[in-house]
């Protein structure tokens, strides 16, 4: 195995010019740096992390803390993470808390262990002890979550300007009786913000009718049972927004299989655009997230704050899409 030792002897350097050369710590003259770095490109040397982290005090490591890797959104986030880390030459240590918060616990203990240099949490939320845990290690943060808590680092799209788009837009398209379907009773900060733009949608274009469902969940199952209760009371709207792509799916899937056709008798949209609502049938009419964007530009974010850029902290807010698919009906004309 080629050594630092083998690497100076060929450039005819000392072992600490060398060790210059690979942690960029020291100035050293060009033609010095080509010669080494001949010396290594030839030889194929691979410096040892773990010296070279105890000698420049760095590790390269970004800790992704991600609560549910099963959600078909994540593995986007998780690759624009990953690329950008690439570029700039950090490695991360992924891991999956399936939202339990001792194993979140666990996982910020062992990546304070390993020196991670910076902290990535991906999540519906994240409860205050952890938020305060994840404070206390002393390492930049950036979060991805649904319940913004304040003085958090956090990538977000608009969803409450979001929501009050989509629901102009069918408005457009000649609804006038548009419900809304919720997820939990107990909101978070992002849901406050979508239920209001929901809201100042109906008020601005002067409609009688706004009525706020509750699933109890964020996914398919539970919608498709609230899809079932509320088959009897679609008389009363003719649309409805969902708080995301999972419930929207649940919801038109209890409706056909209840005889309600979508977008015949009710348009249904919803928030988020994961992969699954391109291929249900009619494909879903919803809000676009940029989750590739999301792992990358808060990587970037992250790095940034590594090197010190105070100017990185607070909110980065990334632009939304309003996916027209079929979904919904035009009832304007009828």
């Amino acid at each position: 195995m080629i050594t630092i030792k083998d690497v100076a002897r060929l450039a005819e350097v000392s072992i600490s010019t060398v060790s210059r050369v690979i942690n960029d710590s020291k100035p050293v003259s060009p033609e010095v740096r080509r010669r080494v770095l001949k010396v290594i490109e030839e030889t194929g040397y691979k410096p040892n992390d773990v010296a070279r982290s105890l000698v420049t005090r760095r590790s390269y490591l970004i800790g992704v803390i991600i609560n549910n890797l099963a959600q078909s959104y994540v593995a986007d986030i998780v690759r624009g993470i990953e690329e950008i880390g690439k570029m700039y030459g950090y490695d991360i240590l992924l891991c999956s808390s399936y939202s339990s918060k001792e194993t979140q616990e666990k996982y910020l203990q062992l990546l304070n262990r390993k020196q991670a240099e910076g902290l990535f949490l991906v999540g519906n939320r994240f409860e205050d002890e952890i938020i305060e845990l994840a404070k206390g290690l002393d390492k930049p943060s950036v979060y991805f979550t649904r319940d913004i808590k304040e003085n958090m680092n956090h990538i977000s799209v608009d969803c409450n300007s979001a929501v009050y788009e989509m629901t102009n837009y069918l408005v457009k398209q000649g609804h006038e009786k548009i419900a809304y379907v919720s997820d939990f009773k107990d909101r978070t900060t992002v849901e406050e913000d979508k239920i209001t733009g929901y809201l100042k949608a109906i008020e601005d274009n002067e409609l009688e009718y706004s009525n706020v469902y509750v699933v109890g969940s964020n996914k398919h199952p539970k919608a498709y049972e609230l899809g079932k209760t509320i088959v009897n009371e679609t008389s009363n709207f003719t649309a409805i927004v969902c708080s995301n792509d999972e419930i929207a799916i649940g919801i038109m899937d209890s409706f056909i299989d209840n005889g309600i056709s979508v977008p015949e008798d009710v348009s249904i949209v919803g928030f988020g655009n994961i992969r699954e609502g391109k291929f249900v049938r009619p494909e879903l009419t919803t809000i676009g997230e940029p989750y590739y964007d999301v792992g990358a530009v808060g990587m970037r974010m992250l790095i940034k704050m590594i090197k010190g850029d105070r100017a990185q902290q607070g909110l980065m807010e990334l632009p939304f899409t309003l996916e027209k698919r079929k979904s919904v009906k035009n009832i304007k004309n009828n």
